[in-house]
Formats: structure tokens, sequence, C-alpha cells
């Protein structure tokens, strides 16, 4: 039997498929495992507990993680990434402005949450990230252990995703959201032989019928390399303007004469630390 389903689990090579109603443990045909949590998938039942996986529906989004060795495709159909940030621990702007841009990369809604609204630091945090909210991002504040509030309007309708270092109160947004799933670190059926497949794994949950949150636990930075240098200053709003008044077509924004981005970053029209974090993120996908 045939059925339509979507991926709630990944456990690498193994996935938990919800379909009319039912939760199937899934393998793949052949070796191919390039299906992540949220993908609408095609499904053969082979009994009440099993099925594989026959195939993939068109995705609206994409995301990866990176790590030294390789890009993983970790979150499909993701429409709103919520970057969760605060001023202690000493939070870093480098990976703030990597997620925006995989967000733009992958069209999908990026809101910035500043927890922990009740510590003294934080009216300097909120004092910088007022440059991103002039770039139309929308920035948000609450403190996770005391009211989540102002966060639910933003997560209806969504199938949303946190990000955040450690210590930022990612966890403690998903817990306040996610009563019943405490111990979804743990929560692996025993169909996928628990205690092999903890390290790394996603799960969708429901917020509502509308409304779903997709959890991967060690998710603090998305991966950029399938991404081309040139396609760079696309992802970058306040460069945008400025794209195709460069004197070279191909225009790094390095060492180029020329280069209409440099001429307003000297003008003081883009900040020279976005300028820096462009180049810098262009050699990485240079290299």
């Amino acid at each position: 039997m045939k059925k339509h389903g979507q991926i709630v689990k990944s456990y690498g090579r193994r996935f938990i498929v919800e379909a009319d109603g039912d939760s199937y443990d899934c393998t793949t045909r052949g070796k191919r495992v390039d299906y992540a949590c949220g993908d609408f998938v095609d499904i053969l039942v082979q009994n009440r507990e099993q099925a594989v996986i026959e195939g993939y529906h068109d995705r609206h989004s994409l995301l990866y993680r990176q790590d030294e060795w390789r890009t993983k495709l970790i979150a499909a159909n993701v429409s709103r990434i919520l970057f969760v940030t605060a001023a202690v621990p000493t939070p870093s702007e480098e990976l703030l402005n990597r997620g925006l841009v995989a967000a733009e990369a992958a069209d999908i809604d990026p809101v910035i949450v500043v927890n922990k609204t009740d510590l003294p630091e934080t009216a300097l945090w909120l004092d910088r990230l007022e440059a991103y909210r002039t770039l139309g991002y929308t920035v948000i504040t609450l403190s996770a252990k005391q009211d989540i509030t102002p966060l639910k309007p933003l997560l209806e309708g969504q199938t949303s995703v946190f990000v955040g270092q450690s210590g930022m109160g990612k966890s403690t947004l998903t817990n306040a959201l996610l009563p019943d799933a405490n111990a979804r670190v743990g929560d692996i059926s025993e169909a996928l032989d628990s205690g092999r497949h903890t390290t790394t794994h996603a799960a969708l949950y429901h917020l509502d019928d509308n409304s779903h949150l997709i959890d991967s636990p060690g998710l603090q930075e998305f991966g950029l390399k399938h991404l081309k240098a040139t396609d760079l200053v696309h992802y970058l709003p306040d460069m945008r303007p400025y794209i195709g008044q460069c004197r070279f077509h191909n225009c790094s924004h390095r060492q180029e004469p020329g280069c209409a981005i440099k001429a307003a970053a000297e003008k003081g029209e883009i900040r020279q630390s976005r300028l820096e974090f462009l180049q810098r993120l262009t050699n990485e996908l240079s290299g």
C-alpha cells in the first residue's frame, strides 16, 4: 500500500514518517539518505510499523548543517528561522550574520529573538541589533523562563526552527512550547534500536494543526558550502542596491577597482563590519 506522509524524525539512515494518522519506521531505497525532517514523502507500507520511502515532494526550503567534513541536510520546508540570542554568554555576531545569509538564501523568514531581557547587559546587545532592525529584520525581546507570549504569534501558521549558541536559551524556549517533549533527546522508538541514533537527529513537533516546530539539538550553525560566492550579495539586504554597479560583472568585492560595494562602505552607506563579513565568506566559499 502506498501513502503520502511527512518525515517527523530523522536518525541518519532511518526516519519516522507520519501518514494518515499512523507512524512508520522507514528506510530508503538503496543507500539514498538525502531526506530531511519536514520532507513530504511517498512511502510503500510493508506492515503496521514499517515502510520504505520512495521519493519526496517539491521542497519550499532546505537547511544544511556544516561540520569539518561534510554538509548535512537537516530540515526541509521550514518557513521561519528564529535566532535565539542573549547578552550573556557573549553572543556571536558572526554566527548571526551567517544564519541570516542561510535564511535569505533559502527564502525563509528570519526573526532575531533576544532572550534574558532581565539582564542589565541586554541594553547594549539591543543597541548592536538596531542595525539589523534597520535592514528590515524582525527583533523581539522576551525572557524564556518568565513569559514566552511575545513569541507565540510568530509561530502561528509556520514551520519554525530555533537556532542559537549554547546557553542562549534555545532549549528553555523549546521546552516551554513543548512541555510533553522534555525527553526528546532520548525519545527514540524501540524499533530504531534505542541508543544508536542519539548523536544527531531532528524531530518535528505539532504546536497545533497549522503550526510546527523542528527541533535539532545540535543545530547552532547552518552550512553555507552549497552557496556560490558570487551570489552572496543577493543575500545581504544592505548590499542588494549596489548589485550590477561594480566595474567588473564578476567582482568579488575584495581587491578589484571600481567596486561599488567597497565604495559604499567607504561612504558609510554599508557598515565596514558587514563588508568584512562578505569578504571573509567570499574567501571561504572561493577556497
